[in-house]
């Protein structure tokens, strides 16, 4: 009879505490070395961020984004992004800003109407200035502040506090360690990367709830339990189901990566990072945390039927 198909065996019994301080160190030198990169390297801000021009043309036929970006990338213009713009004819063309106030930002149309030629009709021009950007810099912030902040109050509220406080640990590891790979290979950071972390925040906190429920679950059966041998043994229980749901997730993640072409490149790959990275955090991070958090176990009165249940 067909089971299914299960990457990692639903019986595994691996000994993750005993590594504990091993993923402790290396969590740690993760996240000194991203925020090494950021504050010496630096992210490189797409036009987002950093300002602009928008030129939106339309096409006799269907946009050849490919074509136009191979007319456009090697004008020494910096970063150029194109992207389908409402009508499969309309292609929004953005360009960062350049050094030297407004006459080298109309310099740039020039340039880019001598490359396109007469073979386009330009329908918008617009120069996106500083002040927009931060503004944008700065939404974006509260964005991810807001939402990691919300998610803290979730937990506290669903669970105790020590299992807020340790799922705000690990997301933190994995918004830090994921910028810091944007200030490694020097991504384009934008609007797009921002709505990447969030969803990264979304997907790191929804895995460690899954490991949570069963640790909160087990807590409740298992009273005597050691509690290293307890998050062993609830690890163990949602491993299978862990590594199954981020496989999948991957695989989709890689087919946008190598042919969702270059505009959500930067997305996808933020993306493929924060599932790696929030798989091992809820298991690697957000569970050991709870050793050194005085986690106290369900109160004795809880004697339902559900709670002196085996484990599934």
């Amino acid at each position: 009879m067909f089971r299914g198909i299960h990457i990692v065996p639903t019986d595994t019994h691996i000994p993750f505490m005993v590594a504990k301080r091993v993923f402790f160190i290396v969590s740690i030198a993760l996240v000194a070395a991203s925020l090494s990169l950021f504050f010496t390297r630096g992210l490189n801000y797409g036009i987002d961020f950093v300002g602009g021009t928008l030129i939106e043309v339309r096409t006799d036929g269907p946009a050849d984004i490919a074509a136009l970006r191979a007319q456009l990338g090697g004008l020494g213009l910096g970063d150029v992004s194109l992207q389908e713009f409402g009508d499969p004819r309309d292609v929004l063309i953005r360009i960062q800003k350049q050094d030297g106030g407004e006459e080298a930002q109309q310099e740039v149309v020039e340039i880019v109407r001598a490359a396109l030629g007469e073979a386009v009709e330009y329908r918008r021009i617009e120069f996106v200035g500083p002040t927009v950007s931060a503004e944008l810099f700065r939404d974006g912030v509260y964005a991810v502040a807001a939402a990691m902040l919300a998610m803290l109050v979730y937990i506290w509220f669903r669970f105790e506090w020590q299992f807020s406080v340790a799922a705000i640990v690990a997301l933190i590891h994995d918004v830090i360690t994921t910028i810091g790979i944007f200030a490694l290979f020097q991504f384009d950071f934008n609007l797009s990367t921002v709505a990447a972390v969030l969803t990264i925040a979304g997907y790191s906190i929804n895995d460690t709830v899954v490991v949570f429920d069963r640790v909160r679950e087990n807590l409740r059966k298992y009273k005597t339990m050691p509690l290293q041998a307890l998050f062993d043994k609830s690890i163990n229980d949602v491993l299978s189901r862990t590594v199954i749901t981020s496989t999948t997730t991957l695989l989709a993640l890689l087919a946008l990566y190598i042919l969702g072409g270059e505009v959500i490149r930067g997305f996808s790959f933020a993306m493929i990072w924060g599932v790696l990275i929030g798989t091992y955090s809820s298991i690697c991070v957000a569970v050991p945390v709870l050793i050194y958090l005085n986690l106290r176990s369900a109160p004795a009165s809880d004697t339902s039927p559900a709670a002196e249940a085996p484990a599934e």
